[in-house]
This record gives C-alpha cells, structure tokens and sequence, in this order.
C-alpha cells in the first residue's frame, strides 16, 4: 500500500475551510449587524467605529496622499494645456497685429489717394493650372489661357493672396508663367514701410533672396514687401510677401501666394506707357507777348485833342 509523501496537505486543506468558513461567517454577521435597526445594534456601531477606526488612520495616510499627488498632476495638466492654449493664442495675435499693421499702412495709402482715377485698362485674365513643371533647375507651370486670349510675354501672375511670377512663353492656347522662386527670376520690390528698394532674386528654394539692400538697418523681420514698377515689368504696389531673416543670416522672402495649391492664376493686363524722349518736351515753353496793333488815326487824333 503507498504511503502519503506529503502528510502536511491532510492538516492544511481542513484549517483553509474553516477559515473560509470563519471569514464568510464574520462577514454575515457583519452584514446583520449594519443592517438591523435596534438602538443596542446602533449603539454597538458607534462604539464599534469609535475604537476601530482611530486605530486604523495610519492607513488612511498614504491613501490620503496618493489621491492629492494624483489631483496636484492632474492640475498640473491643466495649468500646461492652458498654457499651450495661450501661446498658440499669443502667435494668433502677433499675426493678426501684423496683419493689422499692414492693413493700416495700406488704409493711410489708400486715403491719400482716394480722388486718383485707376487706369481701366488694368484688367486681368484668368486661367487653370494645367501642369507644373516645377524642378530643381526650373520652376514654372503651364496655364491654359494663350495668344487667343490676348496673353503676352512679360505680363504679371498673380493668385488670390499675390504676385506669383511672369509669362514667360506663349502658345496659341497656352503659355508659361516663371515663378518668383526661379533662379532666372529679378523682380524690383520695395519694403514697406522704410521705403527701401532691393531685388527679389529666386534661388529655386521658397523663399527667395533679397539683393542689392542699401540700408539693413532700415528694415527688419515682417517688413511688408510689394512690387516697386521699376523697369516697367510689373505694376507697382502688388504684394509680394513678408520679410524674414534666413538661417544663413540673410534676408528673404516669405511669399504671400501660396506655392504648395496654385489651381488658378489671374493674368494682369499691363499697356506700356508712353516714352517721353526728349524730357524738355514736358516743360510747355513760354509764348512770346502778342505785338500791339498799330494806332489808327482816329487814335491818334483822341491823342492830339487830350494834349491841347
């Protein structure tokens, strides 16, 4: 007959029901005890809970603490969203100052000149982009307006926000238009409001250079900048961008139209004026006085009777 290799299991199975048992037990009675409504069960509970609970407050301490570190993190929370709220909002109000700014330089312009008449022949074009032959050599896209249209080289792109480029090639029903970001691309500008004039060269990067600044000291980051109509390319006063300050410590541009989304562009009609070759022309040079007409003899016969 096999004996029990482990004896101790015969002791332990019977002392772990009674002990399930007890405990079960415990708890019913105090179940009852919490649920019976008698003034000497009610009393019983009072004092129950004056001697128990003071001796278990020690335990009550790391709880205590635990849920204020999780309340102070969750403030903690709280405080840095809100303070993520506020920056993005304090860059909402920079931009909107900036903006504000611009838009009161543009108002001043625009009431000093609110009698001048616009030339109606500045009229415009528009057209789909239709490729983009965009590289990194070139830059340029294909819009579907051409010869047919009226369109001629050198004219002005611009979409809704600015100047975009130039045509640079026309077909029958088609024509090319040079980005501003093109390496082959020189557009004379002026920085508002300091007034000063540079080039605008393209490098093929989105933010072209800006070339042949006289006084740096003059201009600064956010500067507005336009297009200033030297050379009779473009016409004056077209938004081009904002000034900015590139890693590389120069200036450039960031570009108001938006490069990533050009869908459509607007083709600016632009006449050539007169040329004034002789300048002395603009000067109307006096007129002679007119000779006097010579005295009749009625005339002077008045002129003998006054003297007597």
């Amino acid at each position: 007959m096999a004996r029990n290799r482990n004896p101790e299991l015969d002791y332990v199975r019977p002392v772990r029901r009674i002990l399930v048992i007890g405990l079960g037990m415990l708890c019913l009675g105090l179940f009852l005890v919490w649920r019976i409504d008698s003034p000497r069960i009610e009393k019983f509970r009072a004092d129950l809970i004056d001697e128990v609970v003071p001796n278990f407050e020690w335990a009550s301490v790391p709880i205590t603490q635990f849920y204020k570190m999780v309340e102070d993190f969750q403030s903690y929370q709280r405080i840095y969203q809100q303070n993520q709220d506020l920056r993005r909002e304090l860059q909402q109000m920079k931009a909107w100052k900036e903006a504000a700014v611009q838009l009161e330089q543009q108002n001043a312009k625009l009431l000093a000149l609110n009698k001048v008449r616009l030339d109606p022949k500045l009229t415009s074009v528009s057209g789909v982009v239709i490729a983009d032959s965009g590289s990194p050599f070139r830059q340029s896209v294909l819009l579907n307006v051409g010869a047919e249209d009226g369109i001629m080289d050198g004219w002005a792109t611009m979409d809704g926000l600015g100047l975009v480029g130039r045509i640079s090639g026309v077909g029958a029903t088609t024509s090319r238009v040079i980005l501003l970001t093109d390496a082959a691309s020189r557009l004379p500008v002026t920085i508002q409001p300091s007034g000063q004039r540079a080039i605008l060269a393209g490098d093929n990067t989105a933010a072209p250079l800006v070339d042949f600044l006289e006084d740096l000291e003059a201009v600064e980051p956010g500067d507005r900048i336009v297009s200033s109509g030297d050379g009779g390319v473009f016409p004056a006063g077209m938004l081009v961008g904002q000034l900015a300050l590139g890693p590389d410590g120069r200036y450039r541009v960031w570009l108001s139209a938006d490069y990533q989304r050009l869908e459509f562009l607007r083709v600016l009609r632009s006449h050539h004026g007169e040329v004034i070759t002789d300048p002395g022309g603009l000067i109307v040079p006096p007129q002679p006085a007119p000779d006097p007409a010579p005295a009749t003899a009625e005339d002077k016969a008045e002129g003998t009777a006054g003297d007597g």
